[in-house]
């Protein structure tokens, strides 16, 4: 029996690593489903970024409140977690503070680890007032309601209730450390520095040490418990970019600005035009034949590239993209956070599609363009990428609105009627303007 409860918390660890695992699996799958696309240019700046966008949060503290907040949970939430390895240490094996050998060096460890947790709680607190007392307006868009507003609050809770049982349990263990008439066998021996919980630790005085190692041990369960939904949660959650924001920001166009993607059958097809020796009916040389592409453009998201779906998973739902759009700025619809929001939604409904066949996508009547993002969304764009420049992880909703828009033009003839005219009138006399050629000079004799 003395074994049981290391028995329990193997199982609980399997159970919720394993679910994580699976998760994770299917996440891959789902992003393999777009093209394929050449990431393997310049290495060098995509390391750079990844170092300073990532890691670094440079793009976040272009906000100072926001960021400087943003980076406290960061660094916090992950520098706490690392006692996460003594706790599984301990879960398996039996132990308490397993790592307390280190003398000093834990005593700073600890101390350093209460502190973030204080400053984690203080600074969630403050965004759960912006985002709910303050009503910040990026928060309150159309786009997020319900589940989108739910979750946001969702993750700031959880973030509370965690760091909360990580100093109660720590206020738990000290008094337990210094209670007199404690047995002989006592396992909670001197470890630690507790800045901040030897202030909650007097609550504690007064109870039984049977009653105070209820308090340390239920604290303990729940932390360890808490810290596993949390994970298997980040899938279902925005906060999904925790993970993804290294490989997104790695993987991010290193183009310049305004840069866009040719398709290279129309690109040789224009050339070709445009070379005045070249003959258009001659057959193509051996080896020289090109496969136009199945589709051009996009009107879902396995049309989409595999980027294009990471950057969809990876939105952290923040808004800054929207607040900085001009075309959302004067009323459009366009909303490039829904846009981002649109393709995870169909991209997980396309994965359950698949999961529910049998691994086999089964046509559904259903598609990205019309259904999620409609052609007002795409043609309020104005293509000045705003959006990509503000967002904090390098996601690239104008790619995504670029490929709808060329699906459009090229698949259905349903650009605007402006675009259209504009098109027709550089067929014809080779620029925007509906004038002959031969006529185009004839304003300088006006």
């Amino acid at each position: 029996m003395n074994y049981l409860p290391n028995i329990l918390f193997a199982i609980l660890l399997i159970a919720g690593v394993g679910y994580f695992a699976k998760n994770v699996k299917k996440l891959i799958r789902n992003i393999k489903l777009g093209k394929d696309v050449d990431v393997s240019d310049n290495n060098s700046e995509r390391w750079k970024n990844m170092i300073n966008i990532a890691l670094g949060q440079s793009k976040m503290v272009k906000r100072p409140i926001a960021g400087l907040l943003h980076i406290v949970v960061y660094i916090g939430f992950v520098i706490i977690n690392i006692e996460v390895l003594e706790i599984v240490f301990d879960g398996l094996f039996g132990t308490h503070r397993l790592f307390a050998f280190m003398g000093g060096f834990y005593n700073v460890l600890i101390g350093s680890f209460e502190i973030l947790a204080f400053l984690v709680l203080v600074a969630v607190i403050i965004f759960w007032f912006r985002r709910n007392v303050v009503k910040i307006q990026r928060f309150w868009k159309p786009e997020m309601k319900d589940w989108p507003k739910n979750d946001g609050n969702i993750i700031l809770y959880f973030e509370m209730v965690l760091m909360t049982l990580f100093l109660v349990m720590n206020a738990a263990d000290l008094q337990l450390q210094t209670m007199p008439g404690a047995p002989e066998n006592n396992p909670y021996i001197a470890a630690g520095s507790y800045p901040i919980s030897q202030f909650i630790s007097p609550l504690f005085e007064g109870m039984t040490y049977g009653s105070l190692v209820i308090v340390e041990r239920t604290a303990w369960w729940l932390h360890i418990m808490g810290i596993l939904i949390f994970l298997n949660y980040l899938y279902y959650s925005k906060h999904l970019h925790i993970l993804l924001a290294f490989p997104n920001t790695f993987y991010g166009s290193v183009k310049p600005k305004g840069q866009f993607n040719n398709v290279e059958a129309v690109t040789k097809e224009v050339m070709m035009m445009m070379d005045p020796n070249a003959d258009p009916f001659a057959a193509p040389a051996e080896g020289e034949m090109d496969e136009d592409p199945e589709k051009f453009g996009a009107s879902d998201v396995q049309d989409l590239s595999w980027v294009s779906l990471l950057n969809a998973y990876t939105c952290t739902e923040c808004g800054r993209c929207t607040s900085e759009c001009p075309a959302n700025q004067t009323g459009k619809k366009l909303s490039p956070r829904k846009v981002m929001m649109d393709t995870r939604d169909r991209l997980e409904e396309v994965g359950k599609n698949i999961d529910k066949n049998n691994g086999e996508f089964k046509e559904d009547g259903k598609q990205l363009l019309n259904d999620y993002i409609t052609p007002e969304e795409l043609w309020a764009c104005t293509s000045c990428n705003a959006c990509t420049e503000a967002c904090p992880v390098s996601i690239d909703p104008l790619s995504i609105i670029l490929e709808m828009r060329r699906y459009l033009v090229m698949e259905q003839s349903a650009a605007p009627m402006e675009l259209n005219n504009m098109m027709t009138n550089i067929e014809n006399n080779g620029a925007p303007w509906p004038y002959n050629q031969m006529d185009r000079l004839n304003w300088k004799d006006e």
